[in-house]
């Protein structure tokens, strides 16, 4: 049985805008990733030998950066990370997958001996709060500037 034809369009045009959703070269990802080039530091991108790929790999400090999407990672008291209220039998699971997930990469590096930063959409959204953001992470770097 289907549903309407509004909920049938509105359903094409849901699935069309998900598609356009891309995994990597992401705003928030382009955004940290200049602003770190700006800094100095040079890193390497989507490594698939660690754990959960992380975005942005800088292996001579061993530190590794996830750039997360505050609605696909759930971020804790964010307004991006509102669950939807279709589908909720779907969303749920998937999304509490994606938090189980990012939680097992993150032991996995840090029991390899990575540090594991996570800047999360919103902050880079906010120059003041992509900088704060930063500062936490290369305190040394941008205390010389």
């Amino acid at each position: 049985m289907t549903g309407t034809p509004k909920e049938e369009s509105t359903k094409l045009a849901r699935s069309r805008m998900m598609s356009r959703i891309r995994a990597k070269n992401t705003k928030p990802e382009l955004a940290i990733r200049r602003a770190i080039h700006a800094l100095g530091y040079r890193f390497r991108l989507h490594r698939k030998d660690l754990p959960g790929k992380p975005d942005i790999v800088m292996a001579r400090h061993q530190l590794v950066i996830f750039v997360h999407g505050c609605f696909w990672h759930q971020h804790h008291g964010c307004k991006l990370a509102s669950k939807p209220k279709s589908a909720t039998d779907y969303w749920g699971p998937k999304l509490a997958r994606n938090v189980a997930r990012d939680a097992e990469a993150s032991a996995a590096l840090r029991l390899a001996g990575w540090q594991v930063e996570t800047v999360w959409e919103c902050d880079t959204r906010v120059p003041t709060r992509l900088q704060a953001r930063l500062e936490e992470i290369f305190p040394e770097q941008l205390a010389r500037k």
